[in-house]
């Protein structure tokens, strides 16, 4: 880390399996990160590569079974969360550590108005009265910027839109001011201006709060706005970690540049995407080698037999790539790689 503070929230060796019909899916396999409060961690990669089960499983999220953590440390501002019992997960969820789902339609109740549901969080957390909770969830909806705020929250999912939605999925998971926010894909399906307002709310109410941000998604546009540190997610490892000046200008895993170069930005006017061929390895049995070997060009014979863990290169900067090992041979020109020592 570059600051002697101890993160917001650090996790270690995390492993996340699924024991499901053929065998288990080893869906996170050994992840370790860290977010510093005031910060914003993002973490990108395709559909599927184990982004959200990562930060669900921390919050005891995922159907336990099939699923089950089979390794790991994670401390939320040093207290262990892995491990805990429910009872002290449910004091901990909404109030310490909150989360913004992907689709805020199915994660709010459609049963239940939206202040009810704002406030609720403030009545179980905090201990609030039931009118004093009210008030409060009316003035978090107009905070977040949810027009005629008192009759809004009155009203129930359904009559909400997704850019609505979304802002009153934010102000139910700030209502206990937490430490720590996981935002999976809080931007989804939403046209370019809400999503610009919805991203520029958090980054405000980050800097007046000051709790750190774990960002979940595949929008690496969202990554350069709002990180400042980035892991690169693939096949529930992850092959690259650095701060977003690392991953943008010194990419140093070809499944960072694959990525990249599947921007239409950088595409460039009248050039087409460049795809990422082939598909991810099975997690039922994941190869012994490097996980990215039969996608990469750039893949050499070690990468068959041997993967790699994550090799160092500039301070905080780290790739998973056998490019990287300072006995490489050479590596393609494009593929940032900083003098190691032996």
């Amino acid at each position: 880390m570059t600051t002697a503070q101890a993160p917001a929230l650090n996790v270690e060796n995390l492993q996340v399996e699924f024991a499901v019909r053929g065998g288990r899916v080893q869906a996170v396999r050994g992840v370790s990160m860290a977010v510093q409060a005031g910060q914003t961690l993002a973490i990108v990669g395709e559909s599927g590569c184990g982004k959200s089960v990562a930060m669900m499983s921390l919050l005891g999220l995922i159907p336990t079974p099939p699923g089950r953590v089979v390794a790991g440390s994670a401390q939320l501002q040093g207290r262990q969360l892995l491990g805990l019992p429910e009872q002290q997960l449910n004091r901990l969820r909404g109030a310490e550590i909150a989360m913004i789902f992907q689709d805020p339609m199915s994660a709010l109740n459609p049963t239940m108005k939206i202040g009810d549901q704002i406030a609720e969080t403030l009545r179980v957390h905090v201990g609030m009265p039931r009118r004093e909770a009210w008030r409060r969830a009316v003035a978090l909806l107009d905070r977040v910027g949810v027009p005629a705020a008192a009759e809004r929250a009155n009203q129930y999912p359904f009559e909400f839109s997704g850019g609505m939605l979304q802002r009153a999925m934010i102000a139910m998971s700030l209502a206990c001011k937490p430490a720590v926010l996981i935002a999976d894909e809080p931007t989804t399906a939403l046209d370019v201006t809400i999503q610009n307002q919805v991203l520029d709310l958090m980054q405000e109410l980050q800097r007046e709060m000051g709790m750190a941000i774990v960002l979940i998604t595949h929008d690496l546009g969202v990554v350069a706005r709002m990180a400042d540190q980035v892991a690169v997610m693939y096949a529930g490892q992850i092959v690259e970690y650095g701060s977003v000046e690392d991953i943008f200008a010194r990419s140093a895993h070809p499944y960072t540049l694959g990525l990249k170069q599947a921007m239409p930005a950088v595409a460039g006017s009248g050039e087409r995407l460049a795809a990422i061929a082939g598909s991810p390895p099975d997690l039922f049995a994941p190869p012994p080698g490097c996980g990215f070997c039969e996608r990469c060009p750039y893949a050499m014979s070690i990468c068959q037999r041997t993967g790699p863990q994550l090799l160092a290169l500039d301070a905080g900067h780290s790739a998973r790539c056998w490019l990287q090992h300072p006995q490489a041979a050479g590596q393609p020109a494009p593929v940032y790689r900083s003098e190691v020592q032996p």
